[in-house]
């Protein structure tokens, strides 16, 4: 949400109330929806810019709502009018009389989409239906983060259940709350459920804030997962702000959770799957036995 926020922030000051002159489509992988066609945005103003979950909606004229899914790594770069689409990694261009919104993505899986829907009923059907934590109170939010007995951390990042939040943001949640990422919702006591609501609200504003102040009236232009300035996401290896321990993290299906053991796992080590399959009953269960791992290997 507060990466989400922010390209609001940046765009409403530079495209609400324009008229989308031009659309320039390089990837067709970008569209995923046929009728109405991407063209007829063209020569609509946009009225409003909003978030839908993890999504950025332009509100146009004639009824018209274009849904953007930047996904891991997509990003807006706002530039001179009429600049060209970078042949790499690029997926398009809009046209605007003050400016060009390329939109760009890294790597070489392009999963970054756009969605051109009709009215507030073919908007709705794009929105997996999670609760909006901002607006929610802490039943609203127990009652959705206990609906399914999930790991903490896939509940935190499920749209179905909680809107907005990604990866990076629940690993840093959940190490302020001091929770295991793997810690089941329905094992939650009350108590720990309200720390955790009030971690979530307290995190998600403050980097909402922190973003907007740090982009100023610039564009932003590094909008990414791995901030500096978190605690622990990202930070793999490096010392705990708060203990010292070192980072540890795991990581499945292209995404990484990463935690302090001695804050959050009572000093145990999460098992990461790729490696416990490869070390088997060698994987270490506690910081002791990775250093005396890692100090066996140097002998070696």
């Amino acid at each position: 949400m507060p990466e989400i926020e922010l390209y609001l922030y940046a765009l409403r000051s530079r495209i609400e109330g324009e008229v989308l002159q031009k659309l320039r489509i390089a990837s067709p992988s970008l569209l995923r929806s046929y009728d109405p066609s991407v063209s007829a945005l063209e020569g609509r103003r946009v009225l409003a810019l909003e978030r839908l979950g993890k999504r950025i909606v332009w509100a146009m004229e004639d009824d018209l709502f274009a849904v953007f899914h930047l996904m891991v790594a997509g990003r807006f770069k706002w530039r001179k009018a009429g600049a060209p689409i970078p042949r790499k990694g690029a997926h398009g261009a809009f046209d605007f009389e003050a400016g060009t919104l390329l939109l760009t993505e890294s790597g070489s899986r392009k999963k970054a989409t756009l969605h051109v829907v009709r009215a507030r009923e073919g908007l709705a059907e794009l929105d997996p239906g999670g609760l909006e934590v901002m607006n929610a109170t802490l039943d609203e939010f127990g009652e959705a983060l206990r609906r399914e007995n999930r790991t903490l951390k896939r509940a935190l990042t499920d749209p179905r259940l909680l809107s907005g939040i990604g990866n990076a943001h629940s690993d840093e949640v959940l190490f302020f709350a001091g929770l295991s990422p793997v810690r089941l919702t329905r094992h939650l006591s009350d108590g720990e459920v309200e720390r955790l609501f009030e971690v979530t609200v307290r995190s998600l504003r403050e980097w909402t804030e922190r973003l907007q102040v740090e982009a100023g009236s610039d564009f932003p232009e590094k909008v990414t997962a791995f901030h500096p300035g978190m605690a622990v996401h990202g930070k793999f290896g490096e010392p705990c702000p708060v203990c010292s321990t070192p980072i540890q993290r795991i990581v499945y299906a292209e995404r990484e959770t990463d935690y302090c053991p001695a804050c959050q796992t009572g000093g145990k080590l999460l098992a990461d799957r790729a490696l416990s399959r490869l070390l088997k009953t060698d994987w270490p269960r506690t910081l002791e036995e990775l250093e005396e791992m890692k100090q066996e290997r140097r002998r070696d």
